[in-house]
């Protein structure tokens, strides 16, 4: 039997959003180790140009941050699940990544000038932490085949990012991992009904057999 499609979806149009999902992330994710190559061949120190709690100068680290990586053993460590999580959000959520992905950079960043330790805070990782929270928390209360399956997804393959909200490593900033992932939270419960559920596909014999119970039903 051959399945007819109940909405607009299909498999092409699936994958042509999971691939351009993918290329929007690459791409950025490719600025990302540009900045880090030119820092690292130029002898710059960017640091500086981090989020700098509770001085005024460090408020434009709020766009810069993200940017920035201390080496390439940090960027190499953001940049599986900035491309994993980044692109499961924009996937399964493509309306809410609208507001998601600028809530998360500029809210998260804000909460580490606000309430951080001083020090200066660098890094994606605050990006990381919110979009996982965002698909794991919209899976859990969706009735969505989609965003269940892609919330367990991201559970196997980063459910263990969760011990990053708590001060484990003094010299890792888990503050932006903790306003990223509440962010992501709140976000989630806010936008639940903002992208619409995936397609449902039903088999011709299951469309017969709602006919003829319709048609039992008027008898």
């Amino acid at each position: 039997m051959q399945p007819i499609s109940r909405t607009l979806n299909n498999p092409q149009k699936d994958a042509l959003q999971l691939k351009r999902s993918f290329t929007i992330v690459a791409s950025f994710t490719l600025v990302l180790w540009l900045i880090r190559i030119i820092e690292s061949l130029t002898g710059a120190e960017l640091s500086r140009y981090g989020i700098n709690p509770g001085r005024l100068s460090g408020l434009a680290g709020i766009l810069w941050a993200p940017l920035i990586h201390s080496s390439y053993s940090h960027l190499f460590a953001n940049t599986a699940p900035l491309l994993i999580l980044g692109t499961a959000l924009l996937y399964g959520y493509p309306k809410s990544a609208k507001i998601v992905i600028p809530a998360v950079y500029i809210g998260s960043g804000l909460g580490v000038w606000l309430f951080a330790r001083q020090v200066y805070h660098i890094g994606a990782s605050g990006l990381t932490f919110g979009f996982m929270f965002f698909v794991f928390t919209a899976g859990a209360i969706r009735w969505d085949r989609r965003a269940i399956a892609l919330s367990m997804i991201v559970f196997f393959l980063y459910g263990s990012m969760i011990w990053g909200i708590f001060p484990i490593d003094p010299g890792i900033s888990y503050e932006s991992h903790f306003f990223g992932a509440m962010i992501g939270i709140v976000l989630a419960i806010l936008l639940r009904n903002h992208d619409p559920c995936s397609a449902e596909k039903k088999y011709s014999w299951e469309e017969d057999e709602d006919e003829e119970n319709r048609s039992s039903l008027n008898q």
